[in-house]
């Protein structure tokens, strides 16, 4: 090692020395710290997770102690698998029902929203703007209970009553705001020069919406179409006040008024993993196929919810 190399490593290493000594000095900036107590509330908040997966695949109907590997509780069990017990068996599609139609109607809704708030300009679509985003804020059993209301006691809604169609037009109208928000996210980031490049050329305000627009709007609407899904499999209070019988309940529901009534068992600890293993897989899908519609692309998040809660003009 010559001499200007050892003059320059003596500064680095005092410099480390210094840094080391302020460390064992301050703990709260040590890093075994924050990496203690991120893997503390990983191990707290998904240990019972694991546990209750654990016990799904438990050959005895116990749930306290673990009797052997088995998947008698998915479909093994003639009489209380999931697969053959009736009401497991309608829930689980029953899910999958209310978070498909829900999700085929209240994204384009959002989408539209977004479309006419984000092209609108004056006091009302900043109105609406408003209203979608403070729907993000009001508790969600306060909504629950005043559409029950609306589903029992208004005149033109009284003759839906309570079941499918309730809880249905329900969740639309809670889960409207994701797409709005989103599609209007990426309105911002995307800017108008496709719009105006499309209308030179010579495109009807129709074909620029089809060819253009939507293109552009893709990614948005597939990640707030994702949110939608998975968040209406694990909702739990509007469908729970809007429900009218058993045939109506869907995983979640049952999966707490079993428990609670102290009927539960191992089939409904299969009935929970299905329901998380649905969350997974949406999710996952949803991030990879994001993944692959934004590659290469830069979106300025920041600036896009700026624009949005309406700080620029």
């Amino acid at each position: 090692m010559t001499s200007t190399a050892v003059k320059q490593a003596i500064p680095a290493q005092a410099q480390a020395s210094r840094g080391r000594l302020r460390l064992l000095r301050n703990p709260w900036r040590h890093p075994w710290f924050l990496e203690g107590f991120t893997w503390l509330y990983l191990v707290w908040s998904l240990a019972p997770i694991a546990i209750a997966v654990l016990f799904s695949f438990n050959s005895g109907k116990s749930q306290a102690t673990y009797q052997g590997l088995s998947i008698r509780w998915y479909w093994g069990d003639k009489v209380n698998s999931i697969w053959y017990n009736p009401q497991l068996h309608s829930a689980m599609f029953e899910t999958l029902k209310l978070s498909a139609y829900t999700t085929i109607i209240a994204v384009p809704i959002g989408v539209a929203f977004a479309l006419g708030i984000n092209r609108w300009r004056g006091a009302i679509p900043s109105t609406f703007n408003f209203i979608m985003i403070l729907s993000f804020v009001v508790p969600e059993l306060i909504f629950g209970v005043a559409m029950y209301f609306v589903f029992t006691q208004l005149p033109g809604f009284r003759g839906l009553g309570l079941g499918n169609i309730a809880e249905i037009l329900g969740l639309v109208t809670w889960n409207v705001s994701w797409p709005a928000i989103i599609v209007q996210a990426r309105l911002v980031t995307i800017g108008k020069q496709y719009e105006e490049a499309s209308a030179d050329l010579g495109c009807t305000q129709f074909q620029t919406v089809r060819r253009v627009l939507l293109p552009l709007l893709m990614p948005a609407i597939f990640a707030s179409a994702i949110l939608v899904f998975s968040g209406v499999i694990d909702d739990f209070v509007i469908v729970d006040l809007l429900s009218s019988t058993a045939g109506t309940q869907p995983m979640s529901v049952i999966i707490y008024s079993t428990q609670h009534g102290g009927n539960g068992g191992p089939a409904l600890n299969a009935l929970a993993t299905v329901m998380l293993l649905m969350s997974f897989i949406v999710a996952g899908l949803g991030f990879l196929g994001y993944r692959l519609m934004t590659r290469g692309q830069r979106i300025d998040g920041q600036q896009a919810l700026v624009t949005i809660a309406g700080a620029e003009g």
